[in-house]
């Protein structure tokens, strides 16, 4: 017989002391819910007692959930656009988090039973009650509203029928700051956002006709229908003890829109997709059908990225050149103050330059947003020029210079004669990089409401309810649009090339 040594005695009863911990028996499973705390209250937000933890109905909602099932509740924090590719490749369980019932999402997601109805609102600055009281009466005026929205998908239909002009948002703050500072003429939102928002600026109002109706769900991957169906009994059974009433009214989401819903929903099986067929939802299309719908749309939206690239480019160019050659031929004084002007810029993100313009100096001077994206983008891109250009002017032999000075020619014209075409050839290869890069990071514009490729991609992609098709196409049309520029950049360089020769 095989004696057992100290180590399998040791790890045998390491083995028993873990099947038998009363703290790993006592650990319940998991229910993993994403959502976006970002958007604040009441859905999800940070706890302001305790930052670490967050707080809201859909909090409470997802701890009704968990008890329900014998789990635990985890948020996972996901920025909002990502949710719903997140909870489809299996990174939580769940999403809550204000996520509106659509055709989209029924096709290619399992969607729990509606929970709470909302009602799209209007809302207005309190001079414009009377004249601006439906869509209608917008005609030619720019409506916010936030994309891959009921709210969005209504105001598209506006756009064709009387002349709207949709305006997309990152987020439900800023569309109400800037109906205040008066750069857009109304909000199109749910009203439970509308709500807090107007009490939060009272110079708004929010009119009280109905543009439309729909309903918040839970989303989760489309095989995960068992947990779905478990997750619909548990809300019906909160529907009908009062447990969900309970947490609505709590947050003052609790009317008579709740109550009808939870009846017909406890009743008999809802039929969601008549519902929200009444309210301006459409049925989804497929992805090549709705492609041909929305090309014009990211054509258009290709157009506004080049011209705004190439302007913010000539932007970044001009002020490069001039902060390049002061800080090689200016005095100490003001070499050192475009040096910290640099790294400054250089040391910010792009995206921190672009809401200071746009909505930090908006008591200030209110830029409109296509002058702000062209500002941020070039002198952001200025920075990076400078050090280019300041680099290939030091690269130029000091034997050329000395040559320049022995025959006569001021520093004027050994700049614009002799080291300022070499400079520049050796600066058109970064130069061509740096362009090509700008046209991608326009894309940043987005948060400040410019309607650029990218953005128009992430609705399209949004309504749809996949990426795969809508991102081919916006690299495609990205790729068509850098790849001309680098070839026209080679052929220049090849002629110089050949010139030298």
């Amino acid at each position: 017989m095989k004696l057992l040594t100290a180590t399998d005695v040791v790890f045998g009863a390491l083995i028993v002391l873990a099947a038998g911990s009363p703290a790993v028996a006592q650990n319940p499973p998991e229910l993993r819910w994403g959502g976006d705390a970002e958007g604040g209250a009441p859905y999800v937000e940070a706890d302001p007692g305790d930052p670490t933890k967050v707080v809201g109905y859909e909090v409470e909602i997802a701890q009704l959930l968990a008890a329900g099932l014998g789990r635990s509740p985890r948020f996972i924090q996901t920025a909002f656009a990502s949710l719903e590719a997140s909870v489809a490749r299996g990174d939580f369980d769940i999403v809550l988090d204000g996520i509106e019932d659509t055709p989209a999402r029924r096709a290619r997601l399992a969607i729990t039973i509606p929970y709470h109805q909302f009602r799209e609102v209007l809302t207005v600055r309190a001079a414009d009650a009377a004249r601006f009281r439906m869509l209608a009466d917008l005609r030619g005026r720019r409506v916010a509203t936030l994309s891959a929205t009921l709210a969005y998908e209504l105001l598209t239909k506006a756009q064709a029928e009387s002349g709207v002009i949709p305006i997309t948002y990152e987020d439900d703050v800023h569309p109400y700051s800037d109906l205040v500072l008066g750069r857009i003429d109304a909000v199109l939102l749910d009203d439970v956002i509308a709500a807090r928002r107007v009490a939060q600026n009272p110079g708004l109002i929010s009119q009280p006709a109905e543009v439309g109706a729909g309903y918040y769900v839970g989303i989760l991957a489309p095989g995960n229908t068992a947990l779905r169906d478990r997750i619909d009994e548990i809300l019906k059974a909160a529907m009908r003890d009062g447990r969900l009433e309970a947490i609505f009214r709590k947050w003052k989401m609790w009317n008579d829109d709740q109550q009808r819903l939870y009846a017909r929903v406890t009743a008999a099986p809802l039929d969601i997709a008549a519902d929200t067929s009444t309210s301006g939802t459409t049925t989804a299309p497929g992805q090549w059908e709705a492609v041909r719908r929305y090309l014009p749309a990211l054509l258009n939206a290709a157009l506004i990225t080049l011209g705004l690239s190439c302007v913010s480019m000539a932007l970044a160019v001009a002020v490069g050149v001039v902060v390049a050659s002061g800080r090689v031929y200016g005095p100490k004084p003001m070499r050192l103050a475009l040096t910290a002007w640099v790294e400054t810029i250089r040391g910010t993100p792009l995206l921190l330059q672009l809401f200071v313009l746009y909505y930090g100096l908006a008591t200030v001077v209110e830029l409109p947003a296509m002058f702000a994206a062209f500002l941020g983008l070039g002198l952001n891109y200025a920075a990076y020029e400078s050090e280019i250009y300041r680099g290939a002017l030091e690269a130029i032999p000091a034997g050329q210079l000395d040559a320049a000075r022995a025959l006569g020619f001021s520093e004027r014209q050994t700049l614009l004669l002799i080291r300022g075409p070499q400079a520049f050839r050796l600066a058109l290869p970064a130069m061509t990089n740096d362009f090509v890069a700008l046209l991608k990071d326009s894309s940043l514009v987005s948060v400040i409401t410019v309607v650029e490729l990218t953005k128009q991609t992430s609705i399209f992609a949004n309504n749809i309810g996949s990426w795969v098709v809508p991102g081919a196409v916006c690299a495609a049309l990205y790729l068509l649009l850098s790849l001309p520029i680098a070839h026209a950049a080679r052929r220049l360089e090849r002629g110089w090339s050949r010139k030298r020769v």
